[in-house]
């Protein structure tokens, strides 16, 4: 069983790499080149009480997706909320001059607006592999942003320095958001090879008869079946189709239902059973919040 390093606290997150003590005991910014150099963390695993915003610098070299490639390989950013288990890849620390990591505890924004819709921001979510690419201009505009969370909690604290922040905390998260859009839209062709690829492994899913042993397929499955999290699938296929995982699976679902009501005897009980619910009332439940009918009365007037 591998050991996992559990970091309560930001100052212990600061001892763990090496660093000298935090000037905030909820929110501070650590540059990787000053973590001391005895400290090996290659392969360690960490699980954190806070919110992590990781800036790492990349190789001077393209960034490949598909059969394209973007001009965004000069950072790489990644998120990580509380309570994410991670095991630290050779980052290279000491010589990643550039890299920094924004570190902020749940207890910083509890009150705040950003407190109460911090989870809007599916990304903290996404896997490693679904980090986003930086180009120069947006590099800039997020260093200017820890910049002045950096001196914010340096000077002497006042009835001021909390809202501003979470203020550009909360901007910093709002600009990610644009970015990631960025990336969604110039990965355009690639992701509509996603979005036909989810369609037809729900389409597989329905044909093997999956649906009648376990269920109605989750967006979690259909995400590790496209080697992706289940957050990035739902926001691909928003940014794609105005739907996001869990509409189009039940969108999905409800066009099936619809076919077998109007090209079959079974009852709505037998349709349910078929389509993966445990229980029939769900899925007449489901089928009229999607058309305004209950199933019954779609197929009378069809």
């Amino acid at each position: 069983m591998k050991n996992i390093h559990r970091l309560e606290t930001i100052s212990q997150a600061f001892d763990f790499m090496g660093l000298d003590k935090p000037k905030h005991p909820l929110v501070s910014v650590f540059y990787h080149e000053k973590m001391h150099s005895n400290k090996d963390l290659t392969g360690q695993t960490i699980t954190s009480n806070f919110y992590q915003v990781v800036f790492k610098m990349n190789p001077a070299s393209s960034f490949g997706y598909g059969r394209n490639s973007y001009d965004f390989q000069e950072g790489t950013m990644l998120f990580l909320k509380p309570g994410q288990v991670m095991t630290l890849p050779d980052w290279e620390f000491n010589n990643s001059n550039g890299g920094w990591s924004l570190l902020f505890h749940p207890d910083f924004i509890r009150k705040s607006q950003l407190g109460k819709h911090i989870d809007e921001y599916s990304f903290f979510s996404y896997d490693v592999n679904e980090a986003l690419h930086l180009s120069d201009a947006e590099k800039k505009t997020l260093a200017d942003l820890r910049d002045i969370i950096e001196k914010e909690y340096s000077l002497n604290i006042d009835k001021h320095s909390q809202k501003l922040i979470i203020s550009n905390i909360e901007l910093m998260l709002d600009y990610c958001t644009r970015f990631y859009d960025r990336q969604f839209y110039t990965r355009e062709n690639l992701n509509v090879d996603i979005v036909s690829k989810f369609e037809n492994l729900m389409k597989a899913y329905y044909a093997s008869g999956k649906a009648i042993e376990l269920g109605i397929p989750t967006v979690k499955f259909c995400g590790a079946e496209l080697n992706m999290s289940a957050n990035y699938l739902s926001d691909l296929l928003k940014k794609e189709t105005g739907r996001n995982a869990q509409e189009y699976i039940q969108y999905f679902v409800i066009d099936k239902a619809k076919t077998k009501l109007l090209n079959s005897d079974e009852t709505i009980s037998q349709i349910a059973y078929s389509l993966g619910f445990e229980y029939p009332q769900y899925f007449s439940r489901l089928f009229k919040k999607k058309t305004g009918l209950t199933p019954n009365q779609y197929r009378q007037f069809n």
